[in-house]
């Protein structure tokens, strides 16, 4: 077997003992903030002695595709070609959830493990993921919302309903029992961000929810595995004092300023799970079309209270790393504490009834935990201290970077 692999102008070491990286989904650095001095973290809180705790940058539009598909290649959007959970064909005029295997334009550091001999295992809490994590893995790909009644077995309950707690900490427990088994020594777990949407730091929810989390990653530890500790975006309050979700509906603002029919908006964040966020967001692209002027569009765009920044695609692909063929006209962002929706008509928010809208996709939830159960080398440690970290750095930092 050989001793690594090349990926994406990246040299990937074998583990030299179980390395379990955990994507936790919505993990914004506040809830470690909060948690750790109240004891909700306790296990986490003992890297930040006993390991490496940092935080990191994902990887722009701060939404779950875009950022998984970079953890697992090493890379950023440009150039693994998923810039968001859903887009717009130019070709075709079609609206597609990138949830295909085939719109990715890298290997993975997964499959390429495996490929070597690596027993190697990629659990997600949600389906749309399992085929972008799976590409070409000879190995274990599975998720929890479809998990069949062999994995049941495995885990020892049945599966979980898509949208509670329960469907991260399976995958957790999958990844645990696949360990105890000697069935993988290179694992990649990413959870839900379901809690994160529903609950802010502190609220006794997320709390009970980051407990299971901190006592799961304690078992893996036991079990011997260096533990790397990433997560996808972070998550912000986009609600008014009065408890309404914070939106700009930006294609009807612009339909309304020049013209029906004038952009077509499209939101990335949109997935299977919209129940907890509406298919709202903090970063939409924008088409024009019946020759609508560009810069009057965009100027428009920006001047709209709660918009944040306004680019064009090609400004937009440079800044943010993202390939430019699958960018739109122009992109629009959010501020920390507003969303950027399409038409209201298009967005269902009867799901967010008693609770305020959290949701992510901007600059505001860029920034991430970045967590090593063992410390670092000293090259490493240098590394960390001298340069920005990105959330797809993990991979890297686990199977090269602790130290023995």
């Amino acid at each position: 077997m050989s001793e690594a692999i090349e990926l994406n102008g990246r040299r990937y070491r074998t583990p030299r003992r179980p390395t379990v990286v955990i994507c936790v989904d919505g993990c914004d650095p506040e809830y470690l903030a909060r948690g750790i001095p109240e004891g909700v973290f306790p296990t986490i809180a003992s890297f930040c002695r006993d390991g490496y705790f940092g935080t990191a940058d994902a990887a722009m539009p701060t939404f779950t595709n875009p950022n998984n598909v970079s953890i697992v290649t090493g890379a950023p959007p440009s150039v693994h070609g998923i810039a968001g959970n859903y887009y717009l064909d130019r070709e075709t005029g079609r609206e597609i959830m990138m949830i295909d295997d085939q719109l990715m334009r890298s290997e993975t550091i997964l499959a390429l493990m495996a490929g070597i001999g690596v027993k190697t295992a990629a659990i997600t809490a949600k389906d749309k993921l399992r085929k972008l994590l799976g590409r070409n893995l000879a190995g274990i790909c599975f998720s929890s919302e479809c998990a069949g009644s062999e994995i049941e077995a495995m885990v020892g309950r049945a599966k979980p309903d898509m949208y509670s707690a329960d469907l991260s900490l399976f995958v957790l427990d999958a990844g645990i029992a696949l360990l105890e088994r000697g069935a993988a020594e290179l694992l990649y777990l990413s959870l839900s961000d379901y809690v994160q949407h529903a609950h802010a730091p502190g609220d006794p929810e997320a709390d009970s929810f980051h407990r299971a989390i901190d006592d799961r990653v304690r078992h893996f530890v036991e079990l011997g595995a260096v533990v790397g500790l990433v997560a996808d975006h972070g998550m912000n309050d986009k609600a008014l004092p009065d408890g309404e979700p914070n939106v700009v509906f930006l294609e009807d603002a612009l339909n309304d300023r020049f013209g029906a029919g004038a952009v077509r908006v499209i939101c990335p964040i949109t997935d299977p799970f919209v129940r907890h966020h509406g298919a709202l967001g903090g970063f939409v692209r924008v088409y024009a079309r019946n020759g609508a002027d560009l810069a009057a569009l965009m100027a428009a765009s920006a001047a709209l209270p709660g918009v944040a920044l306004v680019l064009d695609g090609g400004e937009a692909a440079l800044r943010f790393e993202l390939p430019l063929d699958r960018e739109a006209d122009f992109i629009v962002l959010g501020n920390d504490h507003s969303a950027i929706g399409a038409s209201r008509a298009e967005h269902d928010l009867s799901g967010l009834t008693g609770h305020r809208l959290r949701s992510h996709g901007g600059l505001g939830e860029r920034r991430v935990p970045f967590i090593l159960s063992r410390p670092l080398t000293s090259e490493y440690q240098h590394l960390a201290d001298t340069r920005p970290l990105r959330n797809f750095d993990i991979f890297d930092f686990a199977l090269n970077g602790v130290a023995n």
